[in-house]
């Protein structure tokens, strides 16, 4: 068991720091031209098409998770965590933009703040979702209904922008769901790996490390939208 879960979390916080360079790399090195429009009034029709198919990419990789070769998987993963570091890149660059780097410690930085809030809000829901013996299952159905409503409401924003406190309610309510969800998906995958053949444990963990992924990064996502408000 714990090699398995020493392979989920190795895999997980791999993709997080694909993201993280990613998101430097389009900052950086001039891919913002590929995030913001020719007009510089918006977001541009690619990163449309990016975010969209990194859901593709997410989706395949969930259904299929076992048809394929553990490394087929981690593929799909690193695909998919490039995708969300791209996507995530206006919200880190409006961090970014809005603060004087002069006059703000590293403590005192949103992006630092939102990471470590994230870090630990994730390793206690983990932490509990492992070790508490109340059975979490009940809370399946409400989390994917959740997250279908907090993804239908994103997809909304884009067209009619929320106002500050619908968006202040809806990061809280995104912060909440994707900690329940990180404490049900610990709970699933240690009950999952007694009832897996031992020859698709390798594809259970990059699943899992998957599923702890999308978690962690939108629960980082919401908390930082907090955090920017200030």
């Amino acid at each position: 068991m714990s090699n398995y879960l020493k392979k989920i979390f190795a895999i997980m916080f791999g993709a997080i720091a694909l993201s993280a360079i990613t998101s430097w790399a389009t900052m950086y090195l001039g891919g913002m031209e590929l995030v913001i429009n020719s007009a510089g009034t918006g977001l541009s029709p690619l990163f449309y098409v990016i975010m969209f198919g990194g859901v593709g990419v997410s989706l395949f990789a969930q259904v299929r998770a076992f048809h394929m070769s553990p490394t087929i998987g981690a593929i799909c993963l690193a695909i998919y965590a490039a995708t969300i570091g791209f996507i995530l890149t206006p919200l880190i660059w409006f961090s970014i933009s809005t603060m004087d780097p002069a006059s703000v410690g590293i403590w005192e930085n949103p992006i630092i703040q939102a990471f470590v809030i994230t870090t630990l809000m994730f390793g206690c829901m983990a932490l509990f979702g492992y070790k508490t013996v109340k059975d979490l299952s009940f809370l399946g159905i409400f989390l994917v209904f959740g997250m279908i409503g907090l993804f239908i409401t994103g997809l909304i924003s884009m067209i009619w922008p929320l106002g500050s406190t619908m968006s202040l309610i809806v990061s809280a309510i995104g912060v909440l769901v994707f900690a329940l969800f990180t404490a049900y998906d610990m709970q699933f995958l240690k009950k999952a790996y007694e009832q897996t053949p031992e020859n698709q444990r390798d594809q259970l963990a990059v699943l899992g490390a998957l599923h702890l992924y999308i978690s962690f990064v939108a629960m980082f996502q919401y908390i930082l939208s907090l955090l920017n408000r200030r």
